[in-house]
């Protein structure tokens, strides 16, 4: 036998290697229609073109090959297949394949990819060609696979908006509304969303509904909506200064305490200096939520109103307004202050938020954003960290307060969800 050279045997890797990808389609799509062929073996107990009667034992299963369905295309993350599944006659109910399900076109993976493409900003012009790269020529996905994927999540929501939550102890919570363009009307939807913290640390996403704008009235609806559903409110709301918000809490929920995000107001107080002064104004402004104790805090607030008082009095008013909502923090531990200050902990997935509605542009109905948005918190909220010392939460629930971030006193306090003056007010 005349042994191969070593330029042949570089000529047959390279054919090998550039045919890699179909050969090993090739060799999972035998041993998948092998599988399928087995199973059926197993079924009826017998192999192809065996008899009943020579089967042991003498009465076997009933039923008979039938040759096969129609050849189906199945998508794994590997490629597209195409098999064909063995048919059984002659039974009194169907068989079907536990290997591959009738209408099942891709495996449980690739069903995850999906929406996860989708969701974190693939638009559905996209999917078509973006596919037939990952999955392979005749691949069984397309951007009508998208409309159902909208309508799966509008039933997953509507059953979530249902689920009762008296079984949650929430301590903090988080409220911010989320601006999208939805239907034909010019201006955007309000999707007013509420983030809460549980005793043991976990974030949730509470609520995520669409409002007129963030009034009052849109905010009230939200939250008697989680009242009735048995939620008992927490003791702390962080929001930033839309007025509605803290309205629909006054009317609803009196006895909470509130926290407003110092990034908004600082961005407020930004926005009326003049900019040449803006960058020393930073550092001050920056340094008051930071202090050690409430005075300090408050000894910078004075100093800077001394400072700008005369030459930016709008920069000084908009600081000095609601000021109590924004030391607020300074009465819960100081390992949750980093969590308190701000309302970083909803803004934050406003950013995978936005991927997916800047690719969308518009949406055609309020309620398909709604249910997409929320998919897309929901998402967000599995790789979410807890909070800081949440050993501390049950305590803080319970109604300890704190002086400067230090516990003070134990017992409950009057601004818990379940008050009789609540109950009263709403």
């Amino acid at each position: 036998m005349r042994k191969r050279t070593s330029t042949e045997a570089v000529e047959s890797s390279t054919a090998c290697y550039d045919t890699l990808e179909q050969w090993a389609r090739g060799q999972i799509q035998a041993q998948l229609q092998q599988l399928l062929e087995e199973e059926v073996t197993t079924f009826l107990g017998r192999v192809r073109h065996e008899r009943r009667s020579t089967v042991t034992p003498v009465d076997p299963p009933p039923g008979s090959r039938n040759g096969y369905g129609k050849p189906r295309q199945f998508s794994m993350m590997n490629g597209t297949v195409t098999v064909r599944r063995p048919r059984v006659r002659d039974l009194a109910d169907r068989f079907e394949s536990k290997i591959l399900p009738l209408f099942k076109r891709r495996t449980m993976e690739v069903g995850v990819l999906l929406p996860e493409l989708y969701l974190h900003g693939l638009s559905t012009g996209d999917f078509d060609v973006a596919l037939r790269g990952l999955l392979g020529e005749g691949a069984p996905l397309s951007a009508s696979s998208i409309q159902r994927l909208k309508a799966r999540f509008e039933l997953e929501y509507e059953t979530w908006t249902k689920r009762d939550l008296s079984d949650l102890e929430v301590v903090y919570w988080w409220a911010d509304g989320l601006y999208v363009k939805a239907g034909i009307a010019d201006r955007k939807s309000a999707l007013l969303t509420i983030v809460g913290a549980l005793t043991t640390g976990e974030k949730i996403v509470l609520a995520c509904e669409s409002g007129e704008r963030e009034s009052k009235d849109s905010w009230l609806t939200v939250l008697r909506r989680l009242r009735e559903r048995g939620l008992t409110f927490p003791r702390l709301t962080v929001a930033d200064g839309h007025l509605g918000i803290w309205a629909a809490l006054g009317e609803i929920h009196p006895a909470g305490e509130e926290q407003r995000c110092w990034n908004h107001k600082l961005t407020n107080v930004l926005d009326a200096l003049p900019k040449k002064a803006q960058a020393t104004a930073i550092e001050r402004l920056k340094a008051m939520p930071y202090a050690e104790t409430q005075a300090e805090c408050e000894r910078q607030r004075d100093a800077f109103v001394r400072r700008y008082r005369k030459t930016d009095p709008k920069a000084v008013e908009t600081l000095l307004r609601d000021w109590d909502r924004m030391v607020t923090f300074y009465v819960f531990p100081k390992e949750h202050w980093i969590h308190l200050r701000t309302t970083n902990i909803v803004e934050s997935p406003f950013s995978a938020v936005r991927l997916r509605t800047d690719a969308s542009r518009r949406y055609k109905r309020v309620e398909g954003a709604q249910a997409i948005i929320w998919k897309i918190l929901r998402v967000a909220e599995q790789a979410w960290r807890k909070l800081n010392a949440p050993e501390l939460l049950p305590l803080v629930a319970s109604g300890v307060r704190c002086n400067d971030g230090r516990m003070i006193q134990s017992g409950r306090m009057p601004c818990h969800g379940n008050d009789q003056a609540e109950r009263t007010a709403a």
